[in-house]
């Protein structure tokens, strides 16, 4: 108990440092494969609170270490956002990171910043007691991953090769321990049809009456898919139609839907394809899983197929009881274990890997993408005492 005092007490005397130091980090706009100023500040931030090691990646993510031991353990946090969106509805400036009233504000206070910022007074109170049990702890500040979740993890675990034996994924659960989330994947249907003149449309064959036909099925697919007991039900939503013709007196020859597909437990990405390609077998439709290839800001080109693997631990887990008792022996009270409704890197480092994840993160969900975005200090202070507490005990 005297350990869990001295790293809450420690939190709590690195509360302006903490808070500060996520303002200078939403001040360094950074949409995905435009991180390299964000990346550059938490580079900083980790050689001034002390650590062994600090160093951006091939792909730009930002590595921090301390420690040597066997056992290794992840602190991961992405550090790009998404845009703004319309200025007209957020009632303090987006990048400003304001710290007033007990909240630092701004775009990435939740997602996803506010965790990285933790983790660094995390690092400096370790680096102050002392890392136990012979343990490695990797701070990771990862990229891109608002446009593809987990390709920062395929990253570090096949180019960097670091392979930990658990990761704590600090995206924001409102201070409850996460041990689970649905996947996700998109998917990408072509309609081919005949086009003819508008006058005859008899004539042709109208890729938009296909896809929309189609459309309609799906609808119908969302509500008889799979449920889990604790991840809930998978979902089909539709996102996006495209459709052209030779003119607009002609028949449409051509449509596009793209489909935002959540996969809850037992739900893979055959599964979920060939739920698609019987709804489309009658037409001339071409379904397709997409991939992501991007330029990250160091000019590393990379990618992986657009499939997010569901993934869940047991409330037995090794990792979620560790994760409990940190909890318990910081804050005197019993942990809500849940999940996110969002994906998180998770999906590769545990869908993909097998990595054990356990999420804690500052901030609510909710605020997640949307306008006005803020963060407890509050909040901020117990994820820095959580995240030391963890690697001492894990």
């Amino acid at each position: 108990m005297q350990l869990a005092k001295t790293i809450y007490d420690l939190a709590y005397k690195y509360q302006d440092y903490t808070a500060q130091n996520l303002s200078k980090l939403i001040q360094q706009k950074s949409l995905s494969t435009k991180e390299k100023g964000v990346a550059e500040a938490l580079k900083g931030m980790m050689i001034e609170a002390g650590f062994d090691e600090a160093r951006i990646d091939g792909l730009g993510n930002v590595i921090g270490r301390i420690g040597n031991g066997k056992k290794v353990i992840a602190l991961d946090g992405h550090i790009d956002t998404v845009d703004i969106g319309n200025l007209d509805n957020w009632h303090f400036d987006p990048i400003a990171g304001e710290v007033k009233d007990g909240f630092v504000h701004g775009r990435g206070s939740v997602d996803q910043k506010g965790g990285p910022a933790a983790f660094i007074t995390a690092g400096r109170i370790l680096k102050e007691i002392g890392l136990q049990n012979d343990v490695t702890v990797y701070f990771t500040g990862t990229v891109m991953e608002e446009d593809c979740d987990g390709l920062c993890w395929k990253y570090i675990v096949e180019e960097d090769k670091i392979k930990p034996d658990c990761v704590v994924v600090t995206e924001p659960t409102n201070l409850n321990i996460y041990r689970g989330h649905r996947g996700r994947m998109e998917i990408e249907v072509s309609f081919y049809g005949v086009s003819a003149h508008g006058s005859a449309p008899e004539r042709g064959k109208n890729a938009i009456y296909m896809a929309s036909r189609a459309c309609l099925e799906i609808e119908k697919l969302n509500e008889r898919l799979a449920t889990d007991e604790f991840l809930g039900r998978g979902s089909a939503a539709l996102s996006e139609f495209i459709s052209s013709s030779p003119s607009l007196c002609a028949v449409s020859d051509f449509a596009k839907i793209h489909i935002d597909r959540r996969l809850t437990w037992k739900e893979d990405k055959e599964l979920a394809l060939n739920q698609i390609r019987e709804i489309v077998k009658d037409y001339n439709a071409k379904v397709v899983l997409l991939d992501y290839k991007e330029k990250g800001f160091t000019g590393k080109e990379y990618g992986m197929e657009k499939y997010y693997p569901t993934w869940k631990l047991e409330e037995n887990h090794p990792a979620i009881v560790a994760g409990v008792d940190s909890y318990k022996q910081l804050f005197g009270a019993k942990p809500v274990v849940d999940k996110w409704t969002f994906s998180t890197n998770g999906v590769v480092i545990n869908g993909v890997y097998g990595i054990p994840v356990i999420g804690f993160g500052p901030g609510n969900e909710v605020l997640a993408h949307a306008p006005d975005e803020k963060v407890p200090v509050e909040d901020l202070v117990k994820a820095s005492a959580f995240y030391a507490m963890f690697c001492q005990t894990f």
